[in-house]
């Protein structure tokens, strides 16, 4: 790793007395509400261990791209690392059911899932991976489809555009369901492509657009709210119970205090952020989502999906959103 420094804060960073020093990596720029609130929860983590615990914090795909810092992650050569539940989905399957086209109405339906019992199950399957949970979750926020040559209002506006999503079956279902061609491809190759138009668009939440730079390279923002992720903060297993018990305590405590905070960053940014983009000479509309529920309906893209996941996982997920189909 010659030439990659770790993204570190202010506070105290006693190196020579740390019994643990830890390495966090993720996808996200600096600027990012999850790596500055990451940073404020490593200081604290390190202040309140008297510096035992040291995390250090490796952002913008530094360690690689998703598949990469997952392998590493498993692997014991990172210890932290924030994936998409659509990321860690190549592992987990079922970690990306909060993923499923069009479910979540609304944050109130989300964080009472995510917090409740539907996170619980995902986090329990996570620990059988030999990985552990953070019990909370990160806001991602609600994804939206950015295009370069039209914007998409509807399921027919989908025909024959090259999207890229991540690399997970569940969204590359669910563009090709309604009638898109969609690619998986690591975020950090993303700007490239739309830049040389590899891909005619992207779908990301708004705070990743603003910040990964992408209103450079696209012209429209359809927003569609068609998924909603969040960044599950997990740690290798054997890594994280090799800390004694109180220091878990502690940065249990840190990461999910923080993380609410990161939360309401989101929130805070949702409100500004398409005004920002919208100055940046993007052209926003509004979708009715109807059209795509019920071409997902039509087409058994929920039942497919209910298979797949199972009825367990499937109850709990309905259980905060109702009946998908």
């Amino acid at each position: 790793m010659a030439g990659i420094a770790a993204w570190t804060g202010s506070g105290p960073h006693a190196r020579a007395k740390s019994r643990f020093i830890y390495k966090y990596g993720n996808n996200l720029p600096t600027s990012h509400p999850l790596n500055r609130r990451a940073r404020e929860a490593a200081d604290r983590i390190r202040k309140e261990t008297a510096g035992e615990l040291d995390i250090r914090i490796f952002p913008s795909n530094q360690l690689g791209g998703d598949t990469g810092m997952l392998n590493q992650l498993r692997a014991g050569a990172i210890e932290f690392f924030t994936p998409s539940s659509l990321a860690i989905a190549t592992l987990v399957p079922s970690a990306a059911i909060n993923a499923v086209g069009f479910a979540f109405r609304d944050y109130n339906a989300v964080w009472a899932a995510m917090d409740g019992d539907l996170g619980g199950f995902i986090a329990a399957q996570i620990e059988k991976a030999g990985l552990h949970m953070m019990p909370r979750v990160w806001d991602n926020g609600f994804r939206q489809i950015t295009t370069s040559r039209r914007p998409i209002l509807s399921p027919a506006d989908l025909a024959g555009v090259k999207i890229r999503v991540p690399v997970s079956q569940i969204p590359i279902s669910l563009f090709r369901t309604l009638g898109g061609t969609p690619t998986g491809m690591q975020f950090s190759e993303v700007y490239t492509a739309l830049q040389t138009h590899i891909v005619d668009g992207q779908e990301n939440p708004l705070p990743i657009i603003d910040t990964a730079k992408l209103y450079e390279v696209q012209t429209y923002v359809s927003q569609t709210n068609h998924i909603w992720d969040g960044y599950l903060f997990v740690a290798n297993g054997a890594a994280w119970y090799r800390l004694p018990k109180d220091m878990r305590k502690i940065a249990e405590s840190a990461f999910n205090e923080l993380c609410m905070a990161q939360r309401a960053d989101i929130a805070a940014l949702n409100v500004s952020v398409r005004a920002a983009l919208s100055a940046r000479h993007m052209t926003f509309v509004d979708p009715d989502p109807a059209p795509f529920k019920k071409k997902l309906i039509e087409r058994g893209f929920y039942r497919q999906w209910r298979e797949r996941f199972g009825d367990v996982a499937w109850r709990h997920l309905e259980r905060y959103v109702g009946r998908l189909a």
